[in-house]
């Protein structure tokens, strides 16, 4: 028999949660801003498949280590804020740069985003620790084993945030649309996406385990 009520909550909570605003989100939505909606699908596949990494990890309990180990966590962390402050670096190099938005530029980052996504996520240890709180709320007796369920709870929830982040991927797209009109819009996007991968990059400086 299927468990409506188990089902119905724990959709709902993977629905409010997704839909919440974070820095996953945040960056998501500003790469459809800066770039269209096909580099906005090329970041959410990578944030989702970064987070599909901390499942995984979560069910052979490496994410416990992030959550207990004050060393790990921070190393982690480091690394996640060097890369942001990188990515920092490239945005506002970008902005000083005359250049034309087309088609083929378009194609040729999105890979690029793609990965950019996925090394986000990887490299932010509260990810992690999000898997290790919100999932085992819902691990239940006598429905396989924990590792199994870990899996297919988490994959279902990424399956939401997917879904939710392509409503957001195709509202953004529309601002995108004009933006791609004008150069100097596109080059100050340049400089707005730099600021916000900065502050992403402060506020992961200060999280703590």
């Amino acid at each position: 028999m299927i468990d409506y009520d188990f089902w119905f909550m724990f959709i709902l909570a993977g629905i409010i949660l997704n839909a919440t605003p974070g820095p996953d989100l945040l960056f998501i939505i500003t790469k459809t801003v800066s770039g269209g909606k096909k580099i906005g699908f090329a970041s959410s596949l990578g944030v989702c498949t970064g987070a599909l990494f901390h499942v995984f990890f979560a069910a052979v309990g490496l994410s416990a280590i992030l959550a207990t180990s004050a060393v790990a966590f921070s190393i982690v962390k480091y690394l996640g804020v060097i890369y942001l402050f990188y990515l920092v670096y490239q945005s506002f190099v970008n902005s000083k740069i005359d250049f034309d938005i087309d088609v083929k530029q378009k194609d040729e980052n999105f890979f690029k985003v793609f990965r950019q996504g996925v090394l986000i996520d990887i490299l932010n240890p509260k990810v992690a620790i999000f898997f290790m709180a919100f999932l085992p709320q819902f691990i239940r007796e006598g429905y396989g084993s924990i590792e199994f369920q870990f899996v297919y709870l988490g994959i279902i929830t990424i399956v939401i945030a997917l879904i939710i982040e392509a409503v957001y991927i195709v509202f953004a797209s529309k601002i995108s649309q004009k933006i791609y009109k004008n150069k100097k819009y596109t080059l100050w996007m340049n400089k707005i996406v730099g600021t916000i991968f900065l502050a992403l990059g402060v506020k992961l400086f200060y999280e703590t385990n």
